[in-house]
């Protein structure tokens, strides 16, 4: 599935995650920071592995909810060929994905539509149990928004804040979106920020581009080998976007999450430090891992010491970084 902002009706929505109204660690100032879901990687160590996939619809969640926040509803099938069959997975046009009920549920399923999760915003509570209880890495608290409905979720935070940040999941997923999101923003006087990890080629994007002020890029690995390794994906268009954007000027920072024995971090310091030591305004935050959050198939990794983020802080101030953050 092509997870494109969706076009319902003419009308452009992309699915939101959650919003954290003030945050001081997603770009320069207090920023609100504003969460996708979707994700084209499927990191070893994720720390959202919630935001990855859209809701497949199995229900699992319905029957957990405490709150009764969640529920089924019917939509209209996405295909116009044909009738869909009983158990068939299918994503329906507003973005959800939706599974289709039995015939004894209802007959004649092509007409009477598929059935899907349903989220009640004002009545959650958010405990997560529908997070926890959930076997697809996906949540079902997502609002389908409008960049208008969206900007105008954020504008009560303007007063206090420097600017917005979009993440995920992956943001980038919904450069259309983003543009128009982008745009209200600045239209209001604050900065526009992407925090991404950089799978999603910029090359050409000059509208996108001119209403971005800054990116954040992730570079998870120094070598193709590890970035397979870890992401499932190749290491070159990251490396591309980062260049792209740092000649830009439009880069603030690259960012390593630092995970011992599972990937070369060395060899990651000495690739990232070599591409953004000719721009001294970009600078380098080493992320130290942490164990919350992830899935618990990676939750016994140790983390790293202070010893070996002070290490890898030396090999960027060698390489010429002029500013190298650890967290």
């Amino acid at each position: 599935m092509s997870r494109r902002a969706d076009q319902l009706g003419g009308v452009l929505t992309a699915p939101v995650n959650k919003i954290i109204p003030f945050s001081a660690v997603d770009g320069f100032g207090n920023r609100t920071a504003v969460f996708l879901q979707g994700c084209n990687q499927n990191c070893l160590y994720c720390h959202n592995p919630e935001t990855i996939h859209l809701c497949a619809g199995c229900g699992t969640c319905v029957d957990a909810c405490p709150a009764g926040a969640l529920s089924w509803a019917w939509e209209e099938p996405a295909a116009d060929d044909g009738c869909t069959a009983a158990g068939d997975s299918v994503i329906s046009s507003a973005g959800f994905g939706i599974s289709v009920a039995s015939p004894s549920d209802v007959s004649g399923i092509c007409s009477a539509g598929v059935r899907r999760v349903a989220y009640d915003f004002d009545r959650c509570v958010n405990c997560d149990t529908c997070i926890k209880v959930c076997p697809n890495d996906a949540s079902p608290k997502i609002r389908n928004l409008t960049p208008e409905e969206l900007f105008d979720q954020v504008k009560p935070f303007f007063p206090f804040i420097d600017g917005i940040t979009t993440s995920g999941g992956e943001c980038g997923l919904y450069l259309e979106f983003l543009t128009e999101f982008y745009r209200l923003v600045k239209g209001a006087g604050k900065t526009t920020y992407m925090d991404t990890n950089g799978q999603i080629s910029l090359a050409g994007r000059e509208e996108f581009l001119a209403v971005t002020d800054k990116t954040m890029i992730d570079l998870k690995a120094g070598t193709d080998e590890d970035h397979r390794r870890l992401t499932g994906r190749d290491l070159g268009p990251v490396t591309d976007n980062i260049r792209l954007t740092a000649e830009l000027g439009k880069l603030y920072e690259i960012r390593t999450v630092v995970v011992p024995d599972v990937a070369d971090s060395r060899k990651t310091v000495e690739l990232g430090a070599s591409l953004i030591a000719p721009y001294p305004e970009v600078r380098y935050k080493l992320i130290k891992f942490r164990k919350y959050g992830v899935r618990e198939n990676f939750s016994q990794t140790p983390e790293p010491s202070d010893e070996l983020m002070e290490s890898l802080r030396e090999i960027a101030w060698k390489k010429g970084v002029k500013e190298v953050v650890i967290t």
